[in-house]
């Protein structure tokens, strides 16, 4: 299957680099617009949940209870000011009037002590904007443009949760400009001195860009049809970039030295893509496995990670094993060409590579000769690192996220410091079928009773009117209903000191739901968003874990052929993640080192940000065991010594892994620079788990625990073995029992003379760790 692949990159090069260039074209003219078709809410609520579907009837039939857009308005004088009050009752009369614009209500309108801050020079003036996201969007920028700023003697500044959105992706987008501004040229200083070769160093990046690309062509058609998040373009830059650069790293390091073994351009590819191709698509496979679990999610914000994550691993890998071949056969030699570290390695004895090679094998010595201690010593660092996850706390990521000194930012903030909970804070009860007449006094015995909870520190109730128009109480007449239905809804404010999204206001959402009445009510709200994305991610996780482990296992046995293998590659991967998880709750949820990297700690982790950090940090742990286990695996049925394979695979591997975690790591930094908050946990949280698991994983506990499980580790039952030569042949390889090499993977040529015959009882050859590496 590669052979053949790889025949048909390297007879027609030029051919299959025109082909691909056309494609890029065209990707180019349809992911240009991608933005404008990606959506900047946070979809991270279950839209089949009970408080999305309440929140869709409050918006439709109660817009007022549903403000998207708030004007925080101040004036020196007062909001009491005589000017100030006829100015500020003019802007609530003209935002009234605008197109699509309804449900406004201001204090100069109602005179409510809750539309006024504290030391009475600030006013609230919340409105809802129609409309989806998009239209929403466009018309809350209109409006601050027409709005905000200075008016007489008053000041309006533009809040509310569209604007946010809007200030969200706009920093994203300036975000993302900078990213690959800054990430492209750091990663080709870093493969220029790990290739030591201008042109080999431009590959990763050729592959890059181009997997980068297809899958924003990719993301356009996805939009078309469903919801997909603008912060997917994160992801789509940092795996497109660091897995380009893995696969790239492998197939040309492989190229050239075969090259250097004497093969021609067109036998070193075939080699290349049989050996290095082929750990290329396990490496592609698991990660996309590992990514496509998110699917099982209904949060658009997790469903958006996996349409672009999937997309650029599978692009990345089928430019690494169509285009790359082709380009590689064109260059030949001059893959080596133009390299910097010449004047470096004057006088030296040694090249780079040889004198690293010596270093990772002092090493791996070292490692395997103190097995146990090392892998104690790695598990308990580990493990302690993570430890901070079991104080985790979830909530739902709000303005926060933004830096301070964005406009929307500031008048959240505002609100949440001089006007308490009732402007952000209110949970809304949807009461279906409201009781008429005899009957209207379930909804007062049903508004005491939630007075009577926790945490409650004030009930409106009811606020509504039948489908006859007729109000069950003069106190805040509503006269939105526009379908023949009876509805209510009642509003439930925490008591002060209790923030939007805490553990007090899930609870407080959890016992409202808990009371008891003959009514048939919906609990809408942030806190209640967050407890029903919680109860929808923690139904699916088990399905999920489950799923990713399967795959996981079935992969790293068709890679190995071994049963212990899959087990172990599994734990470390867990392993690896530990760090990531601990450190995230340490910095972002506790607050530690906020100053230094410039965000705002709200105590909790977003729902969603733990399952999309443990699907790409997952695959991402596979890629890596994927690169290392396939070399040991080669050396293993080379040589049947499983020590010297152990050594040898880390050895031959071990610069690549590290190469390859250093640049993906430069490129989750920065974009973990961004101004988004989610967005920073996202990049610094993945990169922490990619250098733990190419450092403390890779280097000291893979070769220290295989060390201890010796032969063992290679162990398959007979119907497994069987089944995995088939499938070996399948690709392409000779299958062959541990000791006996496999069959030339040269190019084909003149048929070799007849070997001598062989021993009667044959034996696998069982060369000593010494032996290996002498020969070596």
């Amino acid at each position: 299957m590669l052979d053949a692949l790889t025949r048909l990159t390297t007879r027609r090069p030029r051919w299959v680099l025109a082909i691909a260039l056309l494609a890029v074209i065209g990707a180019v003219v349809l992911g240009s617009g991608v933005a404008d078709r990606l959506r900047a809410g946070q979809g991270t609520e279950d839209p089949s949940s009970e408080s999305a579907l309440a929140a869709e009837v409050l918006e439709d039939h109660f817009p007022d209870s549903r403000p998207n857009l708030i004007l925080l308005v101040t004036a020196e004088d007062g909001v009491d000011d005589r000017a100030a009050a006829a100015r500020g009752l003019g802007l609530a009369e003209g935002l009234a009037y605008e197109d699509g614009v309804a449900g406004v209500t201001s204090y100069w309108q109602t005179g409510s002590d809750e539309l006024k801050s504290d030391d009475g020079t600030r006013a609230l003036i919340a409105a809802h904007v129609s409309g989806d996201e998009a239209e929403a969007g466009e018309a809350v920028a209109r409006l601050a443009d027409r709005y905000g700023g200075d008016h007489g003697p008053l000041s309006v500044g533009v809040g509310g949760q569209t604007a946010v959105l809007n200030d969200i992706e706009t920093t994203i987008a300036e975000d993302l400009v900078r990213s690959e501004v800054i990430a492209l040229p750091l990663t080709l200083l870093i493969l220029v001195w790990v290739f030591g070769s201008v042109v080999s160093a431009s590959l990763p990046l050729l592959v890059g860009v181009v997997s980068i690309i297809g899958t924003n062509a990719v993301l356009w058609a996805i939009a078309g049809f469903t919801d997909v998040s603008v912060f997917a373009q994160n992801l789509t830059i940092a795996l497109g970039l660091g897995l380009s650069i893995d696969y790239a790293l492998l197939m040309v390091r492989r190229f050239r030295a075969e090259l250097a073994a004497g093969s021609d351009p067109a036998g070193a590819a075939l080699t290349t893509v049989r050996t290095a191709g082929r750990t290329v698509v396990f490496s592609a496979l698991a990660i996309s496995a590992a990514l496509a679990a998110m699917l099982f999610f209904p949060l658009y914000f997790l469903r958006s990670f996996a349409y672009s994550g999937v997309a650029v691993v599978l692009l990345a890998a089928l430019t690494s094993l169509v285009v790359l071949p082709a380009v590689l056969t064109l260059l030949g030699p001059r893959v080596n060409a133009l390299d910097p570290r010449r004047l470096l390695r004057r006088g030296a004895a040694d090249s780079p590579e040889e004198a690293a090679d010596r270093r990772w094998a002092r090493l791996t010595r070292t490692v395997m000769g103190r097995a146990p201690v090392f892998a104690l010593a790695a598990l308990a660092l580990l493990i302690a690192v993570g430890l901070p996850f079991l104080r985790v706390e979830f909530g739902m990521a709000d303005d926060r996220q933004l830096p301070a000194g964005v406009e929307s930012r500031e008048v959240m903030d505002t609100i949440r410091t001089d006007f308490g909970a009732t402007a952000t804070g209110a949970l809304d009860v949807l009461v279906h079928e409201a009781p008429r007449d005899t009957d209207a006094g379930l909804l007062d015995d049903y508004a005491a009773a939630l007075s009577r909870l926790d945490h409650v520190g004030e009930v409106r109730s009811p606020l509504g009117v039948h489908a006859d128009g007729e109000h069950l109480r003069e106190r805040t007449p509503v006269d939105a209903l526009r379908e023949s239905e009876d509805l209510a809804y009642i509003q439930v404010l925490p008591e002060d000191g209790v923030e939007d999204i805490s553990l007090e206001s899930q609870n407080l959402v959890r016992d409202i739901r808990a009371v008891d009445t003959p009514l048939e009510v919906s609990v809408t709200g942030q806190a209640a968003a967050v407890v029903d994305a919680q109860a929808a991610i923690a139904e699916r996780v088990p399905t999920t874990l489950a799923a990713v482990v399967a795959g996981m296992l079935l992969l790293v046995y068709l890679l190995t052929g071994s049963v212990l293998l899959p087990l172990l590659s599994v734990l470390f991967n867990a392993l690896s993640l530990t760090a990531m998880f601990g450190a995230v709750v340490w910095v972002f949820q506790d607050g530690n080192l906020s100053g230094v990297l410039g965000f705002t700690p709200t105590g909790f982790i977003d729902t969603a940000l733990p399952v999309l950090m443990f699907c790409i940090a997952f695959g991402l742990s596979m890629d890596y065991g994927v690169f290392l286990l396939s070399r040991m695996r080669e050396e293993y049925d080379r040589t049947g010594d499983h020590r010297a394979a152990v050594e040898l695979g880390l050895r031959r591997t071990g610069g690549i892994i590290t190469a390859a975690a250093v640049a993906l790591a430069v490129v989750l930094i920065v974009i973990g620079a961004s101004r988004v908050t989610n967005t920073m946990m996202l990049g610094w949280g993945v990169a922490l788990a990619v250098i733990a698991d190419a450092t403390v994983v890779r280097c000291l506990l893979v070769p220290s625990v295989l060390r201890l499980t010796g032969r063992a580790t290679w162990w398959a039952p007979g119907p497994l073995r069987r089944f995995h030569r088939a499938f070996d042949a399948v690709l392409g390889e000779n299958a062959a029992e541990p000791g006996r090499a496999r069959a030339a993977t040269a190019p084909p040529g003149p048929p070799a003379p007849a070997p001598a015959p062989a021993p009667a009882a044959p034996e696998p050859l069982r060369e000593n760790a010494e032996a290996t590496r002498a020969r070596d």
